[in-house]
């Protein structure tokens, strides 16, 4: 039976180098690498067409275009389309967030400074107060926000007339969208997770941009171990970069790419500690399971939405874990990843 050391107790998700969330000081990194222009972006093929269309129209007619909202998993480029948008239009961007609008005062106060054909970048927008979003169903349809004057039955909604906008609502979590707001939009595009040669791809436009030579076994290799994510593939780049600095050449090679992801504990598949943690817990402690999220959380040391929201769900689209009504339960695949021998029954069910 592995040990505690083993099993990652007391893991810091939040330290990991494959997580897809980005903060303040890695969103200004990105900054440099993004794409300024739809023909530069990477991947997204058909949400690049048709999203290439639409902007293609509203130029060709001289109006605003038709609200777009933009899903898909963290890191997969909701926020550069939005700042594509507003580029290819010719127009400035203004950016503000879900949780940051808490009352429609708030959002009241942004929507009367746009100035026509501005772009509005609401990023998770499913998180927005009712309030607020009550008053987005008029801005985005009818052009407009009522300002209340006055308290009590004295009070009194004053029209306010807004100059066309579009608003580019971005969310990881679309079935959370009341219908009246994800009506609104006259566009909507869902981002998939990258293949690995279209990471490749984004790969070397990124180590051209920061000037390192990028060799294509390690743009290849660095693309096999990033979860089908450009943000954690730049990440993943710049650590490989920072290897190669400090105890290679300065050359981004296939070997220097090896030692630098072995350092920051991504395996071949792209696992870090705390998901090799849930899988060895799963196999080694509980035979393969069913075993309860809460019993597999405490067995790693982490609270259960931890396990359910950072490890669970890329452990699941790999194919290592598999979720029943009994518990989690661990696939052949995953026995094989670790190199142990999976039990008669669980090579049973899933080999």
């Amino acid at each position: 039976m592995a040990d505690e050391a083993d099993l990652g107790v007391e893991l810091d998700p939040a330290d990991s180098v494959v997580r897809p969330g980005a903060d303040d000081l890695e969103r200004a990194a990105e900054a440099a690498l993004r794409p300024r222009h739809l023909d530069e972006f990477v991947g997204q093929k058909v949400v690049r067409e048709q999203l290439s269309l639409v902007l293609q129209a509203a130029i060709g007619r001289g109006r605003a275009p038709d609200h777009v909202l933009l899903s898909g998993p963290p890191g997969l480029g909701k926020t550069t389309l939005a700042m594509i948008i507003a580029a290819e239009l010719g127009t400035s961007l203004r950016v503000t967030s879900g949780p940051a609008i808490q009352h429609a005062g708030d959002l009241a106060a942004i929507l009367s400074s746009l100035e026509e054909n501005e772009v509005l970048f609401i990023d998770e927008i499913h998180r927005l107060a009712r309030p607020a979003e009550e008053l987005l169903y008029v801005a985005m349809e009818d052009f407009r926000v009522d300002v209340v004057v006055g308290k009590g039955a004295g009070a009194s909604a004053i029209p306010l007339a807004l100059p066309p906008f579009t608003v580019v609502g971005a969310t990881t979590r679309a079935g959370l969208l009341p219908a009246p707001l994800r009506d609104r939009f006259g566009f909507t595009g869902h981002l998939d997770f990258y293949a690995d040669d279209e990471l490749e791809r984004v790969l070397l436009r990124s180590a051209g941009l920061l000037g390192v030579p990028l060799a294509h076994e390690a743009a290849a290799e660095i693309a096999s171990r990033s979860r089908g994510t450009p943000r954690i593939a730049n990440r993943l780049l710049r650590r490989v970069r920072d290897w190669a600095q400090v105890r290679g050449d300065g050359t981004l090679s296939l070997e220097a790419a090896r030692a630098a992801l072995e350092v920051y504990e991504v395996d071949r598949r792209g696992l870090d500690r705390l998901d090799r943690s849930v899988l060895t817990a799963l196999c080694t402690r509980f035979g393969g399971g069913p075993v309860g999220l809460t019993t597999l959380a405490v067995a790693v040391g982490e609270e259960p939405e931890t396990v359910e929201t950072v490890a669970e769900p890329f452990l699941v689209r790999e194919g290592l874990i598999g979720r029943t009504p009994r518990g989690r339960v661990a696939t052949a695949e995953a026995w094989t990843h670790l190199g142990l021998s999976a039990p008669t029954a669980a090579d049973t069910l899933f080999g």
